[in-house]
């Protein structure tokens, strides 16, 4: 047997939210936004929507590629920090509205690693018990918004809402998988750097918590920075290894939608010349743990990928959490 990727889905929802529009909400302006993140627009869910309203159109979209429903899914894996609740899960919530009656679900938490943290969990899944996991459906999906201090410039550019899903199948054909290698790492000694300080048993919401503004996301941008290059440069690069690939055999590189200056800073070090590397910031922001499939889908549907074709896959985000991983499409 082997596991591939029967299909994709994606989702942002309508609202478009410029440069133009952040220069009469704060002190800003577009020029400063492009030049230090490379995002031109991002996409704001609506009062009405949560995250599982995201992630249940870009499951919906990936199952109706696939031509399966809901019911034939073995479980469910989402990759947030945007829940609808503290509990249930947005896993369960997503698992009602797509009918898979059968399948577990839970929600998995490493910020903007978040698929591919729980892309490893699904293949180990499925590779473990190729019998009992026949599908496996993985989203990232975020509503940063609802977690984004509007009053503070130097933050709120960055962020965007939106959802990726990837749906795994355990086939009987002969043949590698679609995961080649992966290289997964964390280092609670910088938690501190990528944070949002109250909201859970240490700090609970009170009147004074919500007053200094400490229910929104927190980020030392200069020292993320640096070490988010670093640390994808390295885990691509041992994905590369492991695999005994070349980066010249590389067909495309994915990387966590952060900063484009980032994403430019690691694609020469990893040996991979700059059109070959999947950027969507400008219209989307950073998405966290939605981006990196939000990207696979457009890829896809956009026809860049072809079977067989090697698609490298890295992420850095709050924990801190980063890694990498080589797919074979």
């Amino acid at each position: 047997m082997s596991i591939r990727i029967a299909a994709t889905g994606s989702y942002v929802p309508e609202r478009i939210l410029s440069n133009a529009d952040l220069e009469k909400m704060v002190e800003t302006n577009d020029e400063w936004i492009r030049t230090r993140t490379g995002i031109e627009e991002r996409r704001i869910a609506s009062p009405e929507q949560a995250t599982s309203d995201l992630a249940y159109e870009a499951c919906r979209k990936a199952l109706e590629t696939a031509g399966i429903s809901g019911k034939e899914v073995d479980a469910i894996i989402v990759g947030t920090i945007t829940p609808d609740f503290v509990f249930p899960s947005t896993g369960c919530i997503l698992q009602h509205r797509l009918g898979a009656e059968g399948a577990f679900c839970f929600d998995l938490e490493a910020a903007c690693s978040g698929l591919l943290y729980s892309l490893e969990v699904a293949y180990s899944l499925m590779k473990t018990h190729p019998k009992k996991y026949k599908y496996v459906l993985v989203c990232g999906a975020e509503k940063l918004s609802s977690i984004t201090d509007w009053t503070n410039r130097n933050t709120c550019v960055l962020f965007g809402d939106g959802a990726g899903a990837i749906l795994l199948e355990n086939t009987e054909e002969d043949g590698p998988d679609c995961v080649i290698a992966s290289d997964l790492h964390t280092d609670g000694g910088y938690g501190d750097i990528l944070k949002m300080p109250a909201g859970g048993s240490r700090m609970p919401a009170t009147k004074e918590s919500l007053e200094a503004h400490l229910h929104f996301i927190h980020m030392e941008g200069k020292e993320v920075f640096k070490l988010a290059v670093n640390a994808m440069v390295g885990a691509g690069k041992s994905v590369l290894e492991e695999a005994g690939i070349t980066p010249d055999e590389v067909k495309m590189v994915i990387p966590h939608q952060a900063n484009s200056r980032i994403i430019l800073a690691v694609a020469p070090r990893l040996g991979v010349p700059e059109e070959r590397v999947y950027m969507n910031i400008n219209r989307y922001g950073n998405t966290s743990a939605a981006s990196i499939g939000l990207c696979l889908d457009e890829a896809v549907r956009a026809g860049k990928l072809a079977k067989g074709d090697y698609v490298l896959l890295t992420a850095f985000g709050g924990g801190l959490t980063w890694g990498a991983m080589l797919l074979r499409f």
